[in-house]
C-alpha cells in the first residue's frame, strides 16, 4: 500500500481531483472533524458532493472520524495561530502543543491494524489521507502519516 495525504486550501476543483487521477488514487480518507468548508471557494471537498464526484471516479470515500482532532486539540491551535497572527489557510507548521496533545489522546487510541484490515478488504493500493490544510505540515494529516509509516513502513507522498 501506498499512502499519500492531500489538503484544499490553495487548489481549485480541477486541480484537486487532477492530483487524484494522476496519481491512481483509488481510496480517500478523509480525516477532518467536520466533513464542510464554509464559502463557495472549496465547497467542492463537502462532504457531499465530494462523495458524488469521488463515486464518479471510482475512488473509494472513507470517514475516519477517529483520526480527527478534538474541538479541544483544535482550540490549541487556534490559540497558538492567534498568538502569531496568521490564518489556519496560512499556517504552515503545526504547534508543538497541538502534536503533542493530538498524538497523546488521538494516536495512541487509534487502532491502525484495523485501518490496514479495512484497507485491504477495500482492495485498496493507493490511499490519500485528506483534510484542509495546504501545508501537510500544517496539518494532522502529516503527523498520522509519519505514524503510517513508522509502524508499516509504507511509502508516503503529499500531493
Amino acid at each position: 500500500m501506498e499512502f499519500y495525504t492531500i489538503g484544499v486550501y490553495g487548489s481549485t476543483e480541477q486541480s484537486f481531483f487532477t492530483k487524484l487521477k494522476e496519481n491512481g488514487i483509488d481510496t480517500f480518507c478523509d480525516i477532518r472533524q467536520r466533513r464542510g468548508v464554509r464559502g463557495k471557494k472549496y465547497a467542492y471537498v463537502n462532504s457531499t458532493y465530494l462523495q458524488n464526484k469521488l463515486k464518479e471516479y471510482g475512488i473509494k470515500y472513507l470517514y475516519i472520524s477517529q483520526l480527527s482532532p478534538t474541538t479541544e486539540i483544535r482550540e490549541l491551535q487556534k490559540e497558538i495561530d492567534k498568538k502569531n497572527g496568521i490564518s489556519k489557510s496560512a499556517r504552515i507548521e503545526i504547534g508543538k502543543v497541538f502534536e503533542i496533545e493530538y498524538k497523546n489522546k488521538i494516536l495512541s487510541q487509534f487502532d491502525f491494524d484495523k485501518l490496514i484490515h479495512t484497507l485491504k478488504e477495500n482492495n485498496s493500493q493507493k490511499i490519500v489521507l485528506f483534510c484542509v490544510e495546504e501545508h501537510p505540515e500544517a496539518c494532522h494529516r502529516s503527523i498520522v502519516a509519519k505514524a503510517l509509516h513508522l509502524k508499516y513502513n509504507n511509502f508516503i507522498k503529499h500531493l
